[in-house]
This record gives structure tokens, sequence and C-alpha cells, in this order.
């Protein structure tokens, strides 16, 4: 019997509870008008924002951008919503998100974003009792990042994430970090998808912009990456040093050795030829010269040059054979004469 009346009370009590929870929302929603900004006409609205990344990567030096999966965390204050109950926060469905207003933040940068929905849309609403609002996304951004490729394969790069309001100007919406810089962005443990680069940390920081609509806020995190260098030294370094070696060997040929010495050195220009265009494949057509460009171009100086001393060593040898054939032609013809001229007196 005890044991009856005690679960009718556990079962009582939820229902109280959902019906008290029911009321709050039912009460919260009535006249609300998800068209219109907390504080419109009073005071600016604060939204603190936070980044948590779970997988960075990969980057794409052709297209120079770079793939993120993030959580992403808004914070405001709505007194709109401001309610009493049995608990200080309450958690909402995510449905519930297109009933209130929310920021419309967007990413600048960003080439394509997609806001996961399996199996449920990756959303988490929740409310404290004093208004205060905070609204979670799991997203997978696409994000432009700018790359100076002078000191490829030995360079470094900050790919920025920038968001903001796309309508509210900072007279209206301001964005903040909900904690200091360097905690408002962070990247998991085994977070990095990356086989070229090394995320060596990250930053957070704030501007302005001004454009003809008037003044807005631009969040802007950085991420920091440092290229490893060890595929390039096997793709390409080594290759290009070996060739250079292979064809001074050249040199230790007999000068008469014509087509030995004439396949070492087209078959190394060509060797050189085909590693310059390989090297090339894996950046954008930049209309400057890279670290490698530089360092295959002096390798192609080499090369090319044994080829030329080659070229030229075989031109003198023939001209050299050419001039002593003419000077025995030469002796021959005058000691004919002299004979000549001997029996002639005798």
């Amino acid at each position: 019997v005890l044991s009856q009346s005690s679960e009718a009370q556990k079962e009582t009590g939820t229902i109280d509870n959902s019906t008290v929870f029911t009321r709050i929302l039912d009460g919260l929603l009535d006249g609300y008008d998800n068209r219109l900004r907390p504080g419109l006409g009073e005071n600016v609205t604060e939204i603190k924002t936070n980044i948590f990344v779970t997988s960075f990567g990969p980057v794409s030096d052709t297209e120079m951008e770079y793939t993120i999966d993030v959580f992403f965390r808004q914070s405001w204050k709505d007194e709109r919503l401001c309610f009493k109950g049995p608990m200080e926060m309450l958690p909402l469905n995510n449905l519930l998100a297109s009933n209130i207003w929310t920021p419309d933040t967007f990413f600048l940068n960003g080439k394509k974003s997609i806001a996961h929905n399996m199996t449920t849309p990756n959303k988490l609403l929740r409310l404290k009792d004093d208004g205060t609002l905070l609204y979670t996304m799991r997203l997978t951004i696409s994000a432009e990042c700018p790359m100076q490729l002078e000191d490829f394969p030995m360079d470094a790069h900050a790919c920025p994430l920038k968001f903001g309001s796309y309508a509210y100007p900072i007279s209206e919406v301001v964005y903040t970090w909900s904690q200091e810089a360097t905690k408002s962005v962070s990247v998991a443990e085994d977070g990095s998808r990356l086989n070229q680069y090394h995320l060596t940390g990250q930053s957070a920081g704030t501007e302005n912009i001004h454009t003809s609509r008037g003044q807005y806020t631009v969040m802007m995190a950085h991420f920091y990456l440092k290229r490893k260098i060890g595929y390039f030294v096997i793709q390409t370094y080594m290759p290009c040093f070996m060739t250079v070696i292979l064809s001074q060997v050249s040199f230790w040929l007999n000068r008469e050795s014509v087509p030995a010495r004439t396949v070492f050195g087209v078959t190394t220009v060509l060797t050189m030829t085909t590693l310059s265009i390989s090297a090339r494949n894996s950046l954008p057509k930049v209309a400057y010269a890279t670290a490698m460009d530089w360092f295959i171009a002096v390798c192609y100086a080499f090369v090319f040059s044994a080829l030329i001393e080659f070229a030229t060593v075989n031109y003198f040898t023939k001209r050299s054979w050419a001039w002593d054939g003419k000077k025995l032609n030469k002796n021959q013809d005058f000691q004919i004469i002299v004979i000549q001229i001997f029996h002639a007196q005798f």
C-alpha cells in the first residue's frame, strides 16, 4: 500500500510539473512577437558567442578554403521570456526556436554551411528564469582561407572565420565573446583532420566594419597552420637533388661517348621538367614564384648547363679533328710537290 501511494505521489508530481511547464510556455508565448528583437527601441541586444571545434580540416590549397565542424553557441537576454517556476533553467525543444526571436548570424567568409539534422536537428535551446537564452547548433562550414604561397612549402597561414549579424547594425545588435578571447575559441584534442599541416593554435578578436547600411560588428576567429615539409622532401626535393647529381655523372664519361652523354643530358632535363609540372599540380595558379619554384629553377639550370657543356665540348672536339685533318692534307701536298721537283731536277 505504501509503495502504491508513493508511486501515485510521483506520478502526481510529474503531472503537476508538466502542467506547470506547459502553462509557463503558453504564458511566455502569449502575445510574443518573434519578429521584434529584445529591447527594441530601448537598448542594444548583446549576443555572447563562443565556438568549440570538434574537427578541423581538410584544407584545400587549390581552392584556398578549409572545412570545420563546430558547436556554435549564442546567448542573449530576452526579458519578454522571464518566468517564475520550480526550475531556474528550462530545457526547451529545438522546435521552439522558430517561435522566438533568434539572431540572424551569418558567416562572412563562408562558402558553404550545413546545419546537421540527423537524426533530429542538432540544436540545443535553454531558457533561464531571467530571460537569458542559450542557443547551440552543430555546423559544418567551408570557409575561405587566403594564402600567400611565396614560402611554399615552408609556409604558414592564418585561416579566419568571420561572422556577425546580417541585418542589424551595431546600434541594435552587438556581438561579444562569452569568455576571454583565448577561451572563447577552443579545439578538441583529437580535432585535427590535417595531413599536410600542423594546427599550431587559434585566437579570437572583434572588429567593426562600415558599409553603406551602417556599422556592423564582425567576430573573428583565426586558426594558425604550419605546413608539414616531409611529403615535399620525399616527392620533390630528393628527386631533384638526385637528378642534378645524375646530370653531373656525364662529366666523367669519355667525351667521345656521344650516345651515352646525350642520353644522360636529355633524360635528366625531361625528368626535371616532369618534376616541376607535378610540383605545381597541388598549387593554385598563382602569378608569382614560390620557394619550391626557385629551387626547381636552380636544379634545372644545373641539369641544362650539363647538357650545354656536352654540346660545347662535342662541337669543339669535332672542329679540332677537322682542323688536324686539313693540316695533314696540306703537309701531304707539300711533300708531293717537293718530290716532283726533286725528280724533275735529277
